[in-house]
């Protein structure tokens, strides 16, 4: 094949960012990205850390001014304070498919983790004290590995760490819980959740889920799956900022059975009887723990009035045009054989991020940065592009693309 010539490489260039004009002017979501503070930037880390929504400021605003500077403690009844966690995780509930009153929001995703995979042990035991064996996939993130392995020791049990696609051929009688993730944060993959509860209800154990990378950019089915416990943050394609709380899913059916390892004065029945005993709350608040952190809880949920009038289905499916396009144009903008996608190419199976494996990928990232295109480097070898379609547009991909493929030619 015939090295392609600038005319060549001018005309693709043209007939992209032509398509990408074309397919902005029919995205029925390219008004949302007006609800966000952004720039000229290309911001394709809305996966590692979404942008900020414009809601966000005036609200925090108000409760440091006015909720804490005014009211003061007055603020837990009068501003809602004490029922956030209940309230906000109601308002979360429709964007991964659950009914109101099974999520609580608070603490970080490491510690819901540990208290997710130890109340599933628990719960498993409740049947047959026998199981002794927690499966964690062996490529998650690390904090998931690190609470499984913690998990593990407290409950007595045995960790065993393996694929996803062998997790089928690692369950029977002595599994009594199963942590997996619905999306995996290096390459993109989408693990089939329904199939894999489905698998792990048959052999009698209870089925957590990781949602961090799969929240927010699709559908997720809690409730229609039969999901037991599902953990996430908030601050990827939810956009609630750095550090804000995660979340913790408990089916409904199994609440006045979760046995969490963490109780709290918070999940208490009664909170404020300051009684030596614990009794734990009913519902979804014996996810609790300790006092909630209002400030970037209540930043959270200021961040989700983006959500108002969207459909996860929509969303789904733009981010599924977006990295299809990504990947169209870095076909033709990259020369052949300098990255290699690492995300599936079935929709069945992609997220919405993109990863490329590529040599030099750290100073490669540097350099995209400095050009205005922002996605994040994964050692030792991969490129990651997260695509938020609330505000990433189709002449955000085409940019990326092309100065990628320039600063590889460079």
């Amino acid at each position: 094949m015939s090295e392609p010539t600038e005319a060549t490489e001018a005309a693709e260039a043209t007939e992209a960012a032509v398509r990408a004009e074309k397919l902005d002017a029919g995205d029925e979501l390219a008004d949302l990205r007006a609800r966000f503070v952004l720039d000229d930037v290309v911001y394709l880390d809305g996966n590692s850390l979404g942008a900020l929504p414009v809601s966000v400021p005036g609200h925090l605003d108000d409760v440091v001014r006015r909720q804490w500077g005014s009211l003061r403690i007055r603020s837990w009844d009068e501003s809602g304070w004490w029922t956030a966690p209940e309230r906000i995780g109601d308002r979360i509930a429709p964007l991964v498919g659950a009914a109101a009153g099974q999520i609580v929001v608070g603490d970080s995703t490491s510690v819901n983790v540990f208290k997710a995979l130890v109340g599933a042990v628990r719960l498993a035991r409740l049947t047959d004290s026998g199981r002794d064996e927690i499966v964690v996939d062996a490529t998650t993130f690390p904090t998931d590995g690190y609470m499984a392995e913690s998990a593990a020791r407290m409950t007595g049990c045995t960790l065993r760490p393996v694929t996803p696609a062998r997790v089928r051929g690692a369950l029977g009688g002595r599994t009594a819980a199963v942590l997996l993730n619905h999306v995996d944060y290096r390459t993109g993959r989408l693990h089939d959740l329904p199939s894999l509860t489905s698998a792990v209800h048959a052999a009698g154990a209870v089925a957590v889920w990781d949602l961090c990378h799969s929240a927010g950019a699709l559908p997720v089915g809690l409730d229609e799956h039969g999901v037991d416990l599902a953990v996430g943050c908030t601050y990827k394609y939810l956009n609630g900022g750095p550090g804000s709380p995660a979340y913790l899913y408990v089916r409904r059916e199994l609440q006045d059975r979760f046995d969490s390892p963490l109780p709290g004065w918070n999940s208490h029945a009664e909170p404020f009887g300051m009684r030596p005993d614990y009794e734990p709350a009913a519902g979804a608040p014996r996810g609790r723990v300790g006092t909630p952190d209002i400030l970037s809880m209540l930043a959270l949920e200021a961040a989700l009035d983006v959500w108002d009038g969207v459909t996860i289905e929509a969303v789904r499916a733009k981010s599924l045009n977006l990295t299809d396009f990504f990947l169209e144009c870095v076909g033709q903008y990259v020369a052949e054989g300098r990255v290699e996608s690492l995300t599936p190419a079935a929709h069945e199976e992609r997220g919405s991020q993109v990863a490329l494996r590529c040599e030099d990928a750290g100073e490669v990232m540097r350099r995209l940065i400095e050009r205005g295109v922002v996605g994040d480097f994964r050692r030792p070898d991969v490129l990651r592009f997260g695509f938020t379609p609330l505000y990433v547009g189709f002449g955000d991909v085409e940019r990326a693309a092309r100065v990628l493929g320039e600063v590889l030619a460079g």
